[in-house]
């Protein structure tokens, strides 16, 4: 994807400067065997989040979880996520803000006009 780079640093001002995992510049701060689920999958979110248009959140999330979750090594083969519960997945803490982020850049750089989501 094209893209991909400008996504990322969209994504990276507007989410991981927020993050606690992060030194509040949008540099994360995980280390260790621990890879933030946000940048390991970061083209799979994108294409999982432009795959859907939508004014409502349960749509991506249902993306997120088909294209993204069911590759992750911490969902089991149920679709359960000991990191999710115990919200320990940066991915999925700051995942309507990860939307919000990739479909405004959409919507500066294609034309597409969004809503804000809610949720379902």
């Amino acid at each position: 994807m094209k893209d991909l780079t400008k996504y990322w640093e969209t994504v990276q001002a507007d989410v991981c400067s927020n993050c606690i995992d992060s030194d509040g510049e949008g540099v994360c701060r995980v280390a260790g065997e621990v890879e933030c689920g946000l940048k390991r999958y970061f083209s799979a979110v994108v294409d999982s989040v432009l795959s859907v248009q939508s004014d409502m959140l349960g749509p991506y999330e249902k993306a997120l979880r088909e294209n993204v979750c069911g590759s992750c090594d911490h969902q089991s083969e149920e679709g359960a996520c000991h990191v999710r519960t115990n919200v320990d997945c940066g991915l999925d803490r700051y995942f309507p803000m990860i939307v919000e982020s990739i479909e405004n850049f959409r919507s500066e750089h294609n034309g597409i006009l969004t809503n804000s989501l809610r949720p379902q």
